[in-house]
């Protein structure tokens, strides 16, 4: 056989991609090993902010834009303000993330940047093709989502799909010490919709109008809820739009890990490593690659183990109870805030909590929908 052109190579130069090149370009294991990362951006633009919540110091503090210890969760029927300690809610815009991280990689003498799209990955001959070029490697990590996640009958999916808008104002409008976590009181009808608030000064703030539906809308839709939140709860009338974010994250059951083998992993959204009952991912990919290069490191495959069963159930479950009945988010979610503490929230999706504490929770959010997707997903 042909020596590959590429120890490994990297499809996709995102959160995901660029997490596992930084991670391997700082253990000396992978010294020498050649690396291409992939992908058809040349990654200059900040098209995504990213949001996660840790305890104490973290390894991303350097890059984070700015971070809270308090929030506020807001429904129709309550308020409820949350104090956060010990963890903190930090806020990371992609663009210092993408230039951080390559600027650092490109002084490894392993790994090499192309500007290209993958097509196929042919693993029998090991070959990543693209438009531009064809790249071997002993091993791929791939990022790109299938397409057959939307056709699979069995997965329940529920698209996060949202539009944000940085504004400044002329009067002083925000609190920068507490951020909204959810406020559903301008909401599209039948649906689980809401906005999200992120002051980032008195006068600045990121607000995001976000749905997590089986269903997408058209762009003016956005428009026409954040010109609402504004107006109406915010009383804001005199405001320029600094920056503008639009995105949308598949959350789903899906058994994206049925596609690891031997010289292929999944990565990233593409791996399943989007939470899916949250559309979090910041953290989660942290600790996923972590498992990831020990997994590599104990001659083991790199996908072994990266997939826990118990919590792809519960999230498997939930999500059919949006799909099926999406306009009951608004409740669930009220249940979900205000019968539990923060920080049992916050371990829970980081996937930490034991079977009695599950258990908990999931009787806090019960409404008759759980039984039937309870047994329609066994």
């Amino acid at each position: 056989m042909i020596t590959p052109d590429y120890y490994y190579a990297i499809v996709g130069g995102g959160l995901a991609g660029l997490q596992l090149a930084y991670r391997i370009s700082n253990d000396v294991f992978f010294k020498g090993k050649k690396i291409i990362i992939i992908d058809p951006s040349d990654k200059t633009d900040n098209d995504k902010t990213w949001c996660f919540w840790e305890e104490n110091m973290g390894s991303w503090d350097h890059l984070v834009h700015k971070s809270w210890q308090m929030g506020r969760f807001i429904s129709s029927e309550t308020e409820e303000i949350l104090n956060l300690e010990p963890y903190s809610y930090k806020m990371l815009k992609s663009l210092d993330f993408y230039n951080f991280i390559r600027k650092k990689l490109e002084r490894s003498e392993d790994i090499s940047f192309v500007k290209d799209e993958i097509e196929k990955i042919d693993q029998v001959t090991r070959t990543a093709i693209g438009r531009k070029g064809n790249y071997t490697a002993t091993h791929f990590f791939d990022s790109r989502p299938p397409e057959e996640y939307k056709q699979d009958e069995k997965s329940a999916v529920i698209y996060q799909h949202f539009k944000g808008w940085e504004i400044e104002t002329e009067k002083e409008h925000f609190d920068e010490s507490l951020f909204t976590m959810m406020d559903y009181r301008i909401k599209y009808k039948d649906s689980t919709s809401f906005t999200y608030v992120l002051p980032l000064s008195k006068n600045k703030a990121l607000v995001e109008f976000t749905f997590f539906t089986p269903f997408l809308v058209e762009d003016k839709e956005y428009d026409i809820y954040l010109e609402k939140y504004l107006s109406q709860i915010l009383k804001i009338e005199n405001y320029k739009i600094t920056e503008t974010e639009k995105g949308m994250i598949p959350m789903t059951d899906f058994d994206f890990h049925s596609e690891n083998t031997d010289y292929l992993t999944r990565i990233g959204t593409a791996g399943g490593w989007v939470k899916a009952s949250s559309g979090y991912s910041f953290k989660n990919t942290e600790k996923k690659i972590e498992q990831l290069i020990q997994n590599i490191k104990s001659s083991r495959r790199p996908s072994y183990g990266l997939q826990n069963n118990k919590f792809r159930k519960y999230d498997a479950i939930f999500l059919d109870v949006l799909e099926k009945r999406n306009d009951l988010g608004e409740s669930l979610f009220t249940k979900f805030y205000t019968k539990n503490s923060i920080q049992d929230i916050f371990r829970f999706l980081d996937e930490e909590t034991s079977f009695s504490e599950d258990l908990k929770i999931m009787l806090s959010l019960f409404h008759p929908q759980f039984l039937k997707s309870f047994f329609n997903k066994l």
